[in-house]
Order: structure tokens, then C-alpha cells, then sequence
């Protein structure tokens, strides 16, 4: 699949907000308002730094499972995935403030087998609750390795919009932009058994660039930029 968001400083679901926000402010400017101007100044420039779209370099280690999203690790934890594992695995949590790039990456090589988007509700996505409850998105990943992976889009508070740009049959590259959650989110992944993790609660973490794991298998390569 190719990467649609690649060379974009702004990704493309951000420019109505910052246009919208512009052009009211220099509407606001022309027509005197002083303060209302320079307030809606201040929203554009905060909105296009939010749909900021930078440049990622991964790690290219085989089995390598880098981080889908920009953020904190606020839970790593073991148990049974009942939806779409169905086996034991490690859950790791990443908590994305609106401060955040919020562009989501795709944390390993494979191909996609699913996509599965499920409304729900709205609650803070630092909340445990947020995993099963809220709005989501899962991208169901058959890794290079043979293994399976699965990364959830998960809305937060602020958040009403999840957006994904692959499907089910895409060939997807570690560190590839595949969308993004609107002002406020969570992602969250869910490793195999056997997978070492090699990240830890309260590290803040980059999308595409930071490893969190590596896959059962996994064997050296060659480093590369996935930009």
C-alpha cells in the first residue's frame, strides 16, 4: 500500500480545520476585531501543529514491533484477548494528549487481515475501562514472522473521530502512516505470546521510530528510513 501521507507537513483530514480557522481570523482581521483575530490566530497555528505529519526513521530488525502511536505507556499487561487473538497475550497501552502527533503508524511488517471499526463511547482514554468501552479501530496485522499482531485505535474524550486508510489484503511496511485519531486518543497493542518486550510503563515513546517489542523469531537486518 502506499504511503499517502508521505512529504505532507500537514496531514490532508487536518487542512479544513486550519483553513476554516484561518480564514474566520482573517475575516476577524478585516473586519477590526482585534482580539477575536488574534485568537482565532493562535487556534490555527495550534491546529496545524496538532495535524503535524513529521518524518519517521524505524528500526528495520525483523521481527521488530515499533510503536504505533506518539505518546506514554501508561499499562503493560498480560492476559487472554477474547476478540481477535483469542490466546494469551501482552497488552501495551499508549496515552496520546492533545499535544501529541497524533498520525498512527503501523508498528511491524505484514499484511492486513482485518480492520475492525466498533462505535462506542467516549470516556478518557488513560481510563482501563477506554480499551473495551470507547469508539475503536482494530488493524488486524499477520506479521512477517508468521505471527499476529493487533493495533486498536482507541478514542478518548475529546475525540470523535477515528480515521484509517488501509484495508483488509494491504501489504503494510513498520513505521507506514496508516491514519489517525482527531484531538485526544489511545492506541493500543497486542503482542503474541513469546514476543520480548523492550519497552516499560511511564516511557514516552515515538510513533514509527521507538521499538516496544520484538516478535517470536526475530533475526537482524539492515537498517532503513520508512518516511
Amino acid at each position: 500500500m502506499a504511503d499517502r501521507a508521505v512529504g505532507i507537513p500537514i496531514v490532508r483530514e487536518g487542512l479544513p480545520f486550519v483553513a476554516g480557522l484561518g480564514g474566520a481570523g482573517v475575516l476577524a482581521g478585516l473586519a477590526g476585531w482585534g482580539i477575536p483575530a488574534a485568537v482565532l490566530g493562535g487556534l490555527t497555528l495550534f491546529t496545524a501543529w496538532f495535524f503535524r505529519n513529521p518524518r519517521r526513521v524505524s528500526p528495520c530488525t525483523e521481527g521488530a514491533v515499533v510503536s504505533p502511536g506518539d505518546g506514554k505507556i501508561i499499562a503493560i499487561e498480560e492476559g487472554y484477548e477474547p476478540r481477535f487473538l483469542k490466546d494469551d497475550a501482552t497488552r501495551i497501552s499508549i496515552f496520546l494528549n492533545v499535544f501529541d502527533v497524533h498520525v498512527n503508524r503501523v508498528p511491524c511488517d505484514g499484511t492486513v487481515e482485518d480492520v475492525v471499526y466498533q462505535p462506542g463511547r467516549f470516556i478518557a482514554a488513560n481510563r482501563p475501562e477506554a480499551t473495551l468501552s470507547n469508539e475503536q479501530n482494530a488493524l488486524v496485522i499477520r506479521a512477517a514472522t508468521g505471527a499476529k499482531v493487533v493495533c486498536v485505535q482507541v478514542a478518548g474524550l475529546i475525540a470523535r473521530r477515528i480515521v484509517c486508510w488501509v484495508a483488509s489484503g494491504d501489504r503494510v511496511t513498520c513505521g507506514e502512516r496508516y491514519g489517525l485519531i482527531r484531538f485526544g486518543s489511545r492506541m493500543d497493542l497486542f503482542l503474541p505470546k513469546g514476543s520480548a518486550v523492550r519497552a516499560a510503563v511511564g516511557d514516552r515513546v515515538k510513533g514509527g521510530q521507538d521499538l516496544l517489542a520484538t516478535l517470536p523469531i526475530a533475526m537482524e537486518a539492515t537498517c532503513a528510513e520508512r518516511s
